[in-house]
């Protein structure tokens, strides 16, 4: 039986559950035929910048679950006297979902995100690593921060009318958290994740960090060396900003406790 507890990170209810327990809560979704349900992913860069954007922070909180995506934020329930103990990650919430219906069979999916190119990579890899899942649809929106009423309509319209199971949504944060808060009632899906960059992972675009830097927490160290210009502001601006926001919630805590 999954876990269904969370605890406060800086006012954002974070599952207290392990992976597993997630992956549990979503098939049940999945299985009960549920409408809409949505996870994301928290991490110290989003959270940060849910401070500037009231819909992305109402996006996040409203999520059905939320996982501690980075170590920032195991970190942070820790200052905080919390119980989380591992990171959850997109990739680990895709591929962990994928095995468990792949099992079951009869299930669909539909990749929103990411270039054409990018998503029939998807839909041959995953004939090969889950046949038994039906990619139902996939669509490559507009590459732009903000899309218009029609080009929002057309999106939910073909996602429904292929009508999956499940939606994976691509579209890095916070554009993908907005969207799927949104639109979410509006879509006839059981079950909606936000997985950014996971679409990239998946096909092998971006590699993901070795596990050595994984296991230790340290998987952003080799990406910030790859991709320094984009990746500077989220581990020496939002990862602090955010950790020293935690220490000082943490110590206002235990005086109010003293």
């Amino acid at each position: 039986m999954y876990r269904y507890s969370t605890e406060n990170i800086l006012s954002y209810p974070v599952t207290t559950g392990s992976k597993e327990d997630c992956i549990a809560r979503i098939i049940q979704w999945v299985e009960d035929g549920a409408k809409g349900k949505y996870f994301v992913c928290a991490n110290p860069h989003s959270l940060e910048m849910a401070r500037n954007d009231m819909i992305f922070e109402e996006a996040i909180k409203k999520a059905d679950l939320i996982t501690p995506d980075g170590v920032g934020i195991v970190i942070a329930s820790k200052l905080l006297g919390g119980c989380i103990k591992e990171r959850i990650t997109g990739s680990d919430i895709f591929l962990e979902v994928s095995a468990v219906l792949n099992k079951k069979s009869n299930y669909t999916y539909f990749f929103l995100g990411s270039t054409e190119e990018n998503l029939q990579t998807i839909k041959d890899k995953m004939k090969v690593d889950f046949p038994n899942i039906k990619v139902a649809g996939a669509y490559s929106p507009p590459f732009k921060p903000e899309f218009t009423t029609e080009e929002n309509r057309i999106m939910v319209e073909t996602i429904n009318r292929a009508k999956p199971d499940v939606l994976w949504v691509g579209m890095t944060a916070p554009k993908q958290e907005k969207w799927i808060y949104k639109h979410k009632d509006q879509l006839e899906v059981k079950f909606i994740g936000a997985i950014g960059a996971v679409f990239d992972f998946y096909t092998g675009n971006v590699k993901r960090s070795h596990p050595i830097f994984q296991n230790f927490g340290l998987e952003w160290l080799p990406r910030l060396m790859r991709e320094p210009g984009r990746l500077w502001r989220r581990n020496f601006i939002s990862n602090p900003s955010f950790l020293l926001r935690a220490i000082r919630s943490g110590f206002h805590n235990k005086l109010r406790q003293d």
